[in-house]
């Protein structure tokens, strides 16, 4: 059962989660003080914790560990509102250790960070929350009735196929072939970026999100729609999907009119790797816009799960995607198998977002 009020830790997760701590250091005053020579944003509004939905409820222990994640990779300070950098470095060395309760956590994150509300360009302070998962297809090592869509790998030339559309690098085999599936299953592991292939002797194997050719999503969904079509149970991804596959012909028209293309790479791991090129945290870890947000810091959402439960947390985002534009805007990770699965493609809410930068930064720097 997918447990979304309260994760406990097991004796494996623990064990884990103590094998790759960084080393922590105590909770000691930064020697660096910022940069506050830019006058922040009007998207920007500080705000004090005791001001976040749900936040004195929110076991914050899995949220750590997601940043340690964050602290491993090599941040790329891009995007409009960008930390100081020297501070990211000092908080990642003053983590609080593998053992520590949610109390002391919550208690560093409000020491060393400052929450900031988020505001749209209109001034709104609610933005759209869904969700992506990690599937999991059968698959073929050759081309078959059912395997008829390859899945490649990229050119070592970018140029070969940044802004060629799908149909053509598809018919053109521009990129080296790894494996077939079924042309609907090909489109869905595209949209979300990363999945596991089981093969016909019953191998997995997992494939990561290996670059784009840099041409724009165009909805499945709502090329049906415009055409009047519409799948018993309406536009969902799984309710399109079902209806796709028993229209192969049509299925292979919708799927090429999307010209956006994805390439994988084949991964020993399992894990599902993020932007950052670090494992990605079940329901800690999102994707942002990253022509906005440098990619790999703490964020606080107030939003709604498909099923109309509160979902309040400490997020961090370590993912970008190619349809997650705007101030407040997430797709939410919901892991992997069939309940990621359902919560996944039945997210679609609104809710607030709050961004968390280090304290002594006082004024958010944006380009």
């Amino acid at each position: 059962m997918f447990q979304l009020k309260k994760l406990r830790f097991s004796g494996i997760i623990m064990g884990l989660f103590l094998a790759f701590s960084l080393t922590s250091c105590d909770i000691s005053t930064p020697t660096h003080t910022g940069n506050n020579a830019v006058a922040p944003r009007s998207n920007l509004k500080p705000v004090p914790f005791s001001k976040l939905p749900g936040w004195q409820q929110d076991d914050v222990r899995y949220a750590l560990q997601a940043f340690r994640n964050s602290c491993r990779a090599k941040l790329q300070y891009t995007g409009r509102v960008i930390p100081d950098a020297a501070l990211v470095r000092e908080k990642c060395n003053m983590l609080p250790g593998a053992g520590a309760d949610a109390a002391t956590i919550r208690n560093w994150f409000e020491s060393h960070f400052q929450a900031y509300q988020v505001y749209d360009d209109s001034g709104k302070t609610r933005g759209t929350y869904t969700g992506y998962y990690s599937p999991t297809i059968p698959a073929c090592r050759t081309k078959t009735a059912q395997c008829n869509e390859p899945l490649m790998a990229a050119p070592s030339n970018s140029s070969q196929y940044k802004n060629v559309p799908k149909k053509k690098i598809v018919e053109n085999k521009i990129g080296r072939v790894l494996y077939w599936a079924n042309i609907v299953d090909v489109q869905n592991i595209q949209i979300q970026g990363s999945g596991l292939l089981k093969l016909e002797n019953g191998e997995m194997v997992k494939l990561n999100f290996g670059g784009t050719n840099d041409m724009k999503f165009k909805s499945i969904g709502e090329q049906l729609r415009q055409r009047g079509i519409k799948p018993d149970g309406g536009y969902s991804a799984d309710a399109v999907w079902k209806y796709l596959k028993k229209k192969p012909a049509l299925a292979r028209e919708v799927i090429y009119n999307n010209p956006r293309y994805v390439y994988f790479t084949e991964a020993e791991s399992k894990s599902v790797i993020g932007k950052l090129g670090t494992p990605l945290s079940k329901i800690r870890s999102i994707a942002v816009d990253d022509s906005i947000y440098t990619v790999g810091m703490p964020v606080y959402i107030n939003t709604n799960l498909s099923d109309g439960r509160k979902f309040q947390r400490l997020m961090i985002a370590q993912d970008t995607g190619s349809a997650i534009r705007g101030w407040i805007r997430a797709d939410i990770f919901f892991g992997s198998g069939d309940d990621a699965y359902k919560y996944a493609h039945g997210q679609h809410a609104t809710g607030e977002m709050f961004i968390l930068l280090p304290r002594e930064y006082t004024n958010a720097k944006s380009k």
